[in-house]
């Protein structure tokens, strides 16, 4: 039986998932992700793929999810956060050393590759994945497989500028901030789990935590939702636009706040007015396989041609 590998590689671990050809985990390990040397953190991933061929008697297929650019112009690694590979041309090593083909593709494609493949999800030829985490990302799959862009960068919808339409939520005189990619007024910087709190302390001068606003959204706090009311309301101006370029049938919602009922119940009512009068709003839904879609994803970077 032939079994998917997908590996979820960040700056602290090297996270495996067996998959078999009813797309279930039937096996999962991780290590540590080796920090000074890339040949110890070749040394890893292939240790890690014969323990696999070992245990299930075959030679499976390797996909990579990884923060960055998977495969930049000269065929090396851009990840910032993996610094042993950073800069190394990882695919065609790893490629050469294990004897098959390995595919790579960044960890916000994977999120979205993991939930179009979802048994429920699959009917859906377009499938938008939205991380709304730490920043703000993710990935456009169709047919079952990303599209990546011609530098990976398809699916940074977080760097994306607040729209005009944004304005009348959040007021003419709305301070503008520089983002860490050095543009002003990212939609991440309002739209990520510390743009959520960071826009309750502009209105309200109080510094507050995601959780904790989201609790006293719960109790009932008024200023809480009145906050939440105004976060989905920018939440749906900024989405409406990404919505007219894509058309996804399907969006599904990652990333910390996702959890928060609110958010996922509160969009769909909301996009009408934001998109163009023939526009149907796509079906909106939690993401289903949370922590191991990184792996879940890049194994079935193997599912497609």
């Amino acid at each position: 039986m032939m079994m998917h590998y997908g590996f979820d590689i960040g700056g602290s671990k090297i996270a495996l998932g067996v998959f078999d050809t009813t797309r279930q985990l039937v096996w999962e390990t991780r290590v540590a992700t080796p920090k000074e040397s890339y040949d110890a953190f070749l040394d890893a991933v292939c240790g890690l793929v014969a323990q696999a061929d070992a245990r299930f008697n075959c030679q499976g297929t390797v996909g990579i999810g990884i923060p960055g650019m998977p495969e930049t112009e000269d065929g090396t690694l851009y990840a910032a956060n993996v610094p042993a590979a950073t800069g190394k041309p990882l695919r065609a090593d790893l490629s050469r050393l294990l004897e098959r083909d390995v595919r790579l593709d960044n960890d916000a494609n994977c999120f979205a590759i993991s939930e179009a493949w979802d048994d429920e999800f699959t009917q859906y030829p377009l499938v938008m994945g939205l991380i709304l985490g730490t920043g703000v990302g993710g990935g456009i799959v169709q047919n079952g497989k990303s599209i990546t862009g011609h530098r990976y960068i398809t699916g940074e919808f977080g760097h994306i500028r607040l729209p005009v339409d944004a304005l009348e939520v959040v007021g003419r005189d709305f301070p503008l901030t520089r983002c860490g990619c050095g543009q002003l007024g990212c939609i991440e910087n309002y739209l990520s789990g510390r743009g959520f709190a960071w826009l309750y302390t502009h209105f309200y001068h109080q510094q507050r935590t995601s959780p904790e606003i989201v609790a006293l959204w719960e109790q009932g706090d008024v200023q809480a939702r009145e906050h939440v009311e105004r976060y989905l309301d920018l939440l749906a101006v900024c989405l409406g636009n990404i919505l007219t370029i894509v058309d996804p049938d399907l969006v599904v919602l990652g990333g910390g706040l996702s959890n928060f009922s609110a958010i996922t119940d509160g969009l769909a009512q909301r996009l009408p007015r934001h998109l163009l009068p023939v526009a149907a709003v796509p079906r909106i839904e939690r993401a289903r396989h949370g922590d191991a879609g990184g792996m879940r994803g890049a194994a079935f970077l193997h599912l497609t041609n």
